[in-house]
């Protein structure tokens, strides 16, 4: 086949492709959304993302990285009060109750979180919409604004944990040695589960009609996340940044480590696991003869 005739197969593929998405609606009899409707909002929530000025996405970006602090407010704080009644694994099991608040805040608040939007992302990429490049531009924006918002909630509750005695720096930096004292393939493995876990959350949120049953899904992915020990590069980030800011034990390298393998796990899990497999389901069941 010539590169003429494999381009308009290619073309005429993309075009059926594309008319199945604009036909999907709800199917079954209670309303529920079918595959090429979830596929289809997702691909227009991504696009609309991409079309948002820079400065936008990187202050909404940076506001993710702050709230989501708050799972680390109350991470410290329940570990701490619980630490002298419980063992410190099972202090550490009990933060997976409070772990979610944080999600709950960014995610209902439409603020950009990177492993949130991993998969949202990928889609108009997978279905020719956008490039790879800008694909690439638009993660490394989100992922900077997640990081310094990340920065700044640490050392902010690094300075208000001890002044209100909810937690000393004892407890974090035992969250912070908790999260990177793993291989760095451990690590990397555990990031692509947690990564696949938050794009699955991005999946059912556009499956999902009202706030309660989102509510219910946020927390049941992260809650599972963090009972698991699963490793989410940007809760991650505000504790091992924390850590390293407070205590000796923690060390640039560490922390540097730490944040290459869970950020890229996070970004296969959301990209491959989700993005990649929900997409080619739908095409797959086309016919582009």
């Amino acid at each position: 086949m010539s590169d003429t005739e494999s381009d308009k197969e290619e073309a005429k593929r993309q075009k059926n492709i594309d008319s199945e998405l604009k036909k999907s609606t709800s199917k079954s009899s209670d309303g529920a959304k079918s595959h090429g409707e979830i596929l289809k909002q997702q691909l227009t929530e991504g696009l609309e993302t991409y079309d948002k000025k820079a400065s936008s996405l990187l202050l909404s970006s940076v506001t993710a990285g702050l709230e989501i602090g708050f799972s680390y407010l109350l991470i410290c704080t329940v570990y701490s009060y619980f630490s002298d009644e419980m063992s410190e694994a099972d202090s550490y099991k009990l933060t997976a109750l409070v772990y979610p608040v944080g999600f709950i805040m960014v995610i209902l608040g439409q603020s950009i979180l990177f492993t949130e939007q991993t998969s949202l992302l990928t889609l108009p990429v997978l279905n020719k919409k956008r490039s790879l490049r800008s694909l690439l531009k638009i993660w490394g924006l989100v992922i900077s604004g997640n990081l310094i918002g990340g920065y700044t909630i640490a050392l902010l509750l690094l300075w208000i944990g001890p002044k209100l005695g909810i937690f000393d720096y004892a407890v974090v930096e035992k969250i912070a040695l908790h999260a990177t004292e793993y291989p760095s393939e451990v690590i990397f493995t555990s990031a692509i589960l947690a990564g696949w876990l938050m794009g699955l959350l991005s999946w059912l949120m556009s499956s999902s009609r009202d706030t309660l049953s989102r509510i219910v899904i946020i927390f049941i992915i992260t809650a599972m996340m963090a009972f698991t020990g699963l490793h989410h590069s940007i809760v991650g980030n505000v504790e091992v940044f924390a850590g390293l800011v407070s205590s000796p034990n923690i060390q640039f390298a560490r922390y540097l480590n730490f944040q290459f393998f869970a950020l890229f796990g996070n970004a296969v899990g959301g990209a491959v696991f989700v993005a990649l497999l929900k997409y080619r389901a739908f095409v797959y069941n086309i016919d582009v003869k």
